[in-house]
């Protein structure tokens, strides 16, 4: 690294960045880490970096790869910004020194229903990482059909193969900026947890980082190849084109986005719910599949025979996940008990089940029970489930924790909903885009909390916990502070009949 009046520099595979140091913190943002996926690459695997001359400005976040809109009811608590630019397949790095060596390192995979999100999101600053000693990573990777269109050719799960490219930069480059690439977190919340858990069954990925971090997603949601199939022929008939790869490449980007919405849009709310089965009721037609090469087998049975890749996992969810959509939509309030039945029935647990969550639940309205079904159903169950098949397979210790800080009366109703955890473990929980998420008055003792749970798990392999097996089913409840408890939920856990 150089020094002078512009700011700190390091060369990387394609030439040399130029970043800026505030406040303690040097950062690198907008770093391509693959070529452009457009023109000769689009809807082809990542191409290395393209070189460039001289020194290139890194001091303002990277384009944006082409992604949807989030549904008008959750847009304004997922602000986001879009940037223009080809060179979309790019990463931020801070650092607290690049001069110094051997410190940890976490690669952010950013949620947002695979179809959503960037890097730029501001709850994502990694700068509170590097003033703990972690150099922080986040990374943008292809979304919807870009990314996730599956054909049956030779070719399927590039947004996967972009975060793997993106870790094989971090492998090769890290060290430049101070961090250890023998010491890589990767972490991700929502469809990032959901990659984290499928790279853990990626022989690709294998070696590219020693710990795991899934956060509201675990090994949620994976399609087969008859689901993806499924999908690849509604988005070619909505395009008016043959299912193929070339066919599809060739549409203006702009219409195969808005055509790619429409197929979300007609999985998630279309006039013929039962057509879709459990992609309709999980609503991500753009996801991981299991294309037999890439993905051989689905995480979670990787997982359980031992074919994964074998290392330490952290894994978690909010207490009340699907809070997000039932109050955003004004639904909460509104949900009869005929409805509760109806949609518990749906997820698989019936009047019994329902009555189990009522007696733990005094005084909760229909919307609320349904709100706490549907978040064991979508998160915490497939979290669990996931422990348990890496303690079957014996994939490394796992452990897990439950995020209870706030409750609905702090934040308009969503308590501690989808993706309220993020901004207090990045500690930007003060950061005016995150407030109609989480509230105007979110703790710092929370977030310090939570933060360091997190860069303990990066710098030395545990959250400061035990370990969940499954005698004790040990876990941790965080909140302004930890409290660890065995078995937190036993008779909700036994009412969905025997998958735990």
């Amino acid at each position: 690294m150089s020094k002078d009046v512009h700011g700190p520099r390091v060369t990387v595979e394609g030439g040399t960045v130029e970043g800026r140091l505030r406040e303690g913190v040097v950062s690198f943002l907008g770093v391509p880490y693959a070529a452009p996926p457009f023109g000769a690459n689009k809807m082809r695997p990542p191409q290395p970096v393209v070189p460039w001359q001289g020194f290139r400005d890194a001091d303002r976040m990277g384009p944006t790869v082409p992604k949807g809109d989030y549904p008008p009811a959750i847009r304004r608590l997922f602000p986001e910004v879009e940037i223009e630019g080809e060179e979309c397949l790019n990463l931020n790095v801070w650092t607290p020194d690049p001069e110094v060596s051997g410190l940890p390192a976490l690669v952010w995979i950013h949620g947002g229903s695979f179809a959503n999100g960037s890097n730029s999101v501001a709850a994502y600053d990694g700068s509170a990482f590097a003033r703990s000693g972690v150099v922080c990573v986040t990374i943008n990777y292809r979304l919807a059909a870009e990314g996730f269109l599956f054909l049956g050719d030779s070719l399927a799960n590039l947004g996967l193969q972009d975060q793997v490219a993106a870790l094989e930069w971090v492998r090769d480059n890290i060290a430049a900026f101070g961090g250890d690439p023998g010491n890589v977190t990767v972490a991700g919340e929502s469809a990032g947890a959901m990659s984290v858990a499928t790279l853990l069954a990626m022989p690709c990925a294998a070696g590219l980082f020693v710990r795991a971090i899934t956060q509201s997603g675990a090994a949620a949601h994976t399609l087969t190849a008859e689901q993806g199939l499924v999908v690849g022929s509604l988005l070619a008939e909505v395009l008016e084109v043959p299912a193929t790869r070339v066919a599809i490449a060739a549409i203006p980007q702009d219409r195969l986005r808005h055509a790619a919405s429409e197929v979300v849009t007609e999985v998630q709310l279309g006039s013929a719910p039962d057509k879709w089965g459990s992609l309709g009721l999980r609503g991500l037609p753009f996801a991981p599949v299991v294309d037999g090469t890439v993905l051989p087998v689905h995480p979670l049975e990787a997982a359980r025979v031992g074919a994964g890749v074998p290392v330490p996992l952290l894994t978690g969810w909010t207490r009340d996940e699907n809070r997000l959509g039932l109050v955003a939509m004004n639904m909460l309030d509104v949900i009869e008990e005929s409805t509760l039945l109806a949609e518990a029935t749906g997820y698989g647990l019936g009047p019994e089940g329902v009555a189990i969550y009522r007696a733990a639940r005094p005084g909760a309205t229909p919307g609320d029970l349904l709100a706490a079904i549907g978040t064991d159903w979508s998160y915490a169950l497939p979290a669990l489930q996931y422990a348990e098949a890496r303690i079957a397979g014996g994939a490394g210790p796992t452990w897990v924790y439950r995020f209870d800080h706030l409750e609905p009366a702090d934040n308009h109703g969503f308590g501690s909903c989808h993706a309220t955890e993020v901004p207090f473990v990045f500690r930007t929980e003060n950061h005016d885009s995150v407030r109609a998420l989480i509230g105007d008055h979110p703790s710092p003792t929370t977030a310090a909390t939570a933060h360091e749970a997190w860069v303990s798990f990066a710098r030395k392999g545990t959250p400061g916990w035990e370990p969940y097996d499954l005698t004790r089913r040990t876990m941790a409840l965080i909140g302004e502070k930890i409290r660890v408890v065995d078995d937190a939920a036993p008779d909700e856990r036994h009412a969905w009949g025997g998958i735990l």
